[in-house]
């Protein structure tokens, strides 16, 4: 009898923490979120400081060599043209890293099952893991864009803009890190998407130059790669001009968004690569 009592008991506490966790709603994705949060910035030296310098870099040799050569639209010299493009850019590239890094060391070093144990339903980890790439990536990003401030007199033309794609960018990468971290098994075949897919669609997306001072042929292969239209949308905000309308970049920065939220959904919800 009392057995019975203990069970039922116990039936029904698990039911009523179940009931509170989904009623809350937020209580566990916000968790996993705060815990991926606090996973970069414990090292923002490395996660935050180093692509920041890195970005300086960038823009400090580049300024210095074509400063007073190149010229790509009327009233804005390269070095203000330069600095939208090195901060997209970074942006992508931490938001991927941020999501990429976390799944493929938490399946290395096998503690990803204390994460799947938990009544988190697949979209919520999406969405928690998708939230901290974002965070990180808007992050360095902003601080690029007010070290920065110390070297070029920048003006933000549409800051609706900016922000949209800022967002829409980090979200996009942070879903591809997903993607890549679910399906990587060994921390060299990460690196390979980092060598081999990231950086070169973003070297190649219009970074360090104007899609309409190629050939031909090399202009209808830049409008094939996603990354310039979340760079060239973005550099719009700034000056108002760019290389295409920022509506058809948002269209489809938007649709791709939505294409690879659906398959990281999937991927999630079946538990491939994830589950034994």
């Amino acid at each position: 009898m009392n057995n019975a009592k203990v069970s039922n008991s116990a039936n029904i506490s698990t039911s009523f923490s179940g009931a509170g966790f989904k009623g809350a709603g937020f209580r566990g994705p916000w968790t996993l979120l705060k815990k991926e949060l606090l996973r970069f910035w414990r090292v923002a030296f490395q996660t935050v400081a180093a692509p920041v310098i890195t970005a300086l870099l960038y823009l400090l040799i580049f300024a210095h060599v074509l400063a007073g050569h190149v010229q790509v639209y009327n009233g804005v010299p390269y070095t203000e043209f330069l600095i939208p493009g090195l901060i997209m850019m970074s942006v992508l590239q931490n938001a991927f890293a941020n999501s990429s890094s976390s799944l493929i060391q938490s399946k290395v070093m096998g503690n990803l099952v204390f994460v799947l144990l938990t009544p988190l339903t697949h979209f919520q980890f999406f969405v928690a893991f998708l939230c901290a790439a974002i965070i990180r990536g808007l992050v360095v990003g902003l601080c690029i864009y007010l070290v920065a401030m110390w070297f070029v007199d920048i003006h933000i033309a549409n800051p609706l803009l900016v922000f949209a794609f800022a967002l829409l960018g980090s979200a996009l990468l942070g879903t591809f890190g997903i993607i890549a971290g679910i399906w990587a098994d060994r921390f060299d075949q990460m690196a390979a998407f980092q060598n081999f897919i990231i950086m070169p669609l973003s070297f190649l997306s219009g970074v360090f130059y104007s899609i309409h001072s190629l050939p031909p042929f090399w202009q209808k292969l830049s409008q094939l790669n996603p990354f310039f239209y979340m760079i060239d949308g973005f550099r719009y905000g700034f000056f108002g001009k760019g290389d295409v309308s920022p509506l058809t970049s948002l269209c489809i920065v938007g649709v791709s968004l939505l294409v690879l939220a659906l398959i990281t959904l999937k991927m999630l919800k079946s538990g491939y690569k994830l589950r034994a």
